[in-house]
């Protein structure tokens, strides 16, 4: 059963995980350079950004699993 709830959360988490992926990749962008142009502070905020990404991806693929979960056992 695919109602419009589902679907605004499904586009919801998708844009949510893209969003972290872009973070992740840009935070490796970070790190590459900083680490070229030996600018140790870049890197690490670059390193940074990867770990934040990825705990960011983690909460969005739980928070809309649960929250379609509830809402699975309410109808």
């Amino acid at each position: 059963m695919n109602t419009q709830v589902q679907t605004v959360l499904n586009w919801t988490a998708g844009f949510g995980l893209a969003a972290a992926v872009i973070g992740g990749l840009t935070g490796w962008l970070l790190v590459a350079v900083g680490h070229n142009t030996e600018r140790a502070q870049l890197a690490a905020r670059g390193k940074q950004s990867v770990l934040w990404s990825l705990c960011g991806a983690g909460g969005i693929g739980l928070t809309s699993s649960m929250v379609l979960a509830v809402y699975n056992m309410s109808i």
